[in-house]
């Protein structure tokens, strides 16, 4: 359960600013996909461009939970942008979500939607 948050345009420099905001915003124990960052934010069809924000989410300050951000499936398909291969699972275990061969297993269930948890 996540309090409504509004995100301003104005307030963020840059889409990749505004998708580590949201990201960030992600409770533990929950995940959402690529294309539900990018619906929030007004640009549906920019789900790439999410996954080129986590891609290079590694290093910011304060940290960016990309590995809470999954594909439209469930598939751990950034896994690879984690300096090893099992690095964006165990993350998922430590925090009690159940993967099984790159997929979060109960993904609609933990499924968490910007759209309405927050604000514009």
């Amino acid at each position: 359960m996540s309090d409504k948050v509004k995100i301003q345009d104005d307030k963020l420099s840059s889409f990749f600013e505004q998708v580590y905001a949201v990201v960030r915003l992600i409770p533990k124990g929950r995940v959402t996909s690529y294309g539900a960052i990018a619906k929030y934010l007004g640009t549906a069809k920019s789900s790439r461009m999410v996954g080129w924000a986590m891609n290079s989410s590694h290093g910011q300050t304060p940290d960016v939970p990309a590995h809470r951000v999954v594909n439209r499936n469930g598939l751990l398909s950034g896994k690879n942008h984690f300096g090893s291969p099992d690095a964006m699972e165990k993350l998922l275990k430590k925090e009690g979500v159940k993967v099984k061969n790159d997929q979060v297993q109960d993904f609609k269930k933990l499924f968490w939607d910007p759209a309405l948890e927050l604000e514009l």
